[in-house]
């Protein structure tokens, strides 16, 4: 059972894990970092502690970002977006955000203006 307040968890709509999609972005710069996958629990843990917790859909467990790596996000905002399928989660990063060791996971360019 998780302690996400019912009032925010009414307002999720989750896939047919139970899962949102968390963007998370660079405060200040706005730079997109990464996306990642959240539970109730996994967002009430990241309210309730400021420090960015997902759900991973491969290891089937919780992780703190930057528990093992160092590179950790301090969480300063938690955003809704319209449907309530996806929050936005605006971070003071520390280090590289991506497992490669990039900055950002959206370093690769598909397309350029």
């Amino acid at each position: 059972m998780s302690g996400l307040n019912p009032q925010i968890a009414d307002q999720l709509k989750r896939n047919a894990d139970g899962l949102v999609c968390a963007v998370v972005q660079q405060r200040g710069s706005g730079e997109v970092l990464m996306v990642a996958w959240m539970d109730d629990e996994a967002l009430h843990r990241t309210l309730s502690t400021r420090k960015a917790t997902y759900w991973s859909r491969s290891r089937q467990t919780y992780w703190v970002k930057g528990e093992t790596s160092g590179h950790t996000q301090h969480v300063h905002e938690v955003r809704l977006d319209c449907d309530g399928d996806a929050v936005l989660l605006v971070v003071d990063q520390t280090g590289p955000a991506c497992h490669t060791g990039s900055a950002t996971c959206f370093s690769r360019s598909l397309s350029r203006s």
